[in-house]
């Protein structure tokens, strides 16, 4: 049984939560799928799936989600609880709701996908950045389309230039040797997790990393270079390395929840700069001996990048506030909002 579980990331991380009869007596099996109605596990025994009884209410987190360890009764294949995750990737639904969606646990590896062409975004993989800093998971930039641009150089140098140390492999995601310079990330047992905007080759990177074509594909549109949406569930694959890839559906919009540590990692060169100021409160606007503007006027810092990480900041701030915190940024906005008028 032992080798069965390691071959799909079980380490002593989980095994050391299981402390008495009543756990010995449950299988730990891995969440594989997660589909409308049905959670696809894998493990030693013959459970194939599990029944949700955790119930609706409690928090997202209180939910199985793909990556997790499970404690499964073997008769009733009811789900006795979750184990204590290594780290979980979340964000915020779309929608004013404000509710946290799940996204993968358990994550070794993180490929962070972006293509070559008109749907590259600094921003974006800011974004994505700062959620693997924020959980601990170390993050590889994988830039796919190489095919579509004689600018390839310009695209990693751009990457790189992200945050220090940072990895950038370029890959053509349709050729088994080109991808291959990925392997050292999908031993066995290790876990990647592919995060991306639809279209941006993710599916396509998926089979060649598993000799398969099963995962549906499609051509971008020539218009605009942007591909359409083919992932639907977040699942995972088995590797020819011996490891699992996490496939998540694309996403074009992520809010940032409770991630201050990972903006303050991605961004810090603002954040060092910060610390020299005269005002503990400096705004780096017009403010006197501004350390930041200091670092924009000799070329440390660009203005692009101090006004992206502005904007991360508030929106960080708002999205992990209270509802009543809320309401008051709100209200400040909107007087600020009106005066401007």
């Amino acid at each position: 049984m032992d080798d069965i579980l390691d071959d799909l990331g079980w380490r002593p991380f989980f095994k050391a939560q299981i402390s008495d009869d009543d756990d010995r007596a449950c299988h730990p099996v891995r969440v594989m799928a997660v589909h409308r109605g049905k959670t696809v596990v894998a493990g030693a025994g013959a459970i194939d799936h599990v029944v949700p009884v955790i119930g609706e209410s409690g928090t997202a987190e209180d939910h199985p989600t793909v990556g997790d360890w499970l404690l499964v009764e073997p008769e009733t294949a009811q789900i006795r609880r979750i184990l204590q995750r290594e780290n979980l990737f979340k964000r915020r639904a779309p929608g004013p709701d404000q509710k946290t969606q799940l996204i993968a646990a358990n994550v070794d590896t993180l490929f962070i996908v972006a293509s070559c062409n008109q749907d590259f975004s600094v921003a974006r993989l800011e974004r994505y950045l700062i959620l693997a800093r924020e959980v601990g998971v170390e993050p590889i930039v994988v830039l796919t389309k190489t095919d579509l641009t004689d600018r390839l150089d310009m695209f990693v140098a751009e990457a790189r230039d992200l945050q220090p140390g940072l990895v950038v492999e370029a890959v053509d995601a349709r050729d088994r040797d080109s991808v291959a310079r990925l392997a050292a990330w999908c031993g066995k047992g290790q876990t990647v997790a592919l995060l991306g905007s639809s279209g941006v080759g993710k599916s396509t990177l998926v089979n060649t990393l598993r000799g398969s074509t099963s995962i549906a594909t499609q051509a971008i549109r020539q218009a605009d270079d942007t591909g359409r949406h083919t992932t639907t569930v977040r699942e995972m694959h088995r590797l020819d390395q011996g490891g699992w890839l996490l496939d998540t559906p694309g996403m074009r919009e992520l809010q940032l929840t409770q991630a201050a540590s990972g903006l303050a990692d991605v961004f810090d060169d603002i954040v060092t700069a910060a610390q020299d100021c005269r005002f503990n409160n400096c705004a780096h606007l017009t403010e006197p001996n501004c350390a930041v503007q200091a670092a924009i006027a000799d070329g440390r810092i660009t203005a692009t990048r101090l006004d992206r990480w502005r904007k991360l900041v508030a929106e960080e701030a708002y999205n992990s506030a209270d509802p009543a915190e809320r309401r008051a940024l709100d209200r400040i906005s909107g007087t600020v909002a009106g005066k401007r008028q």
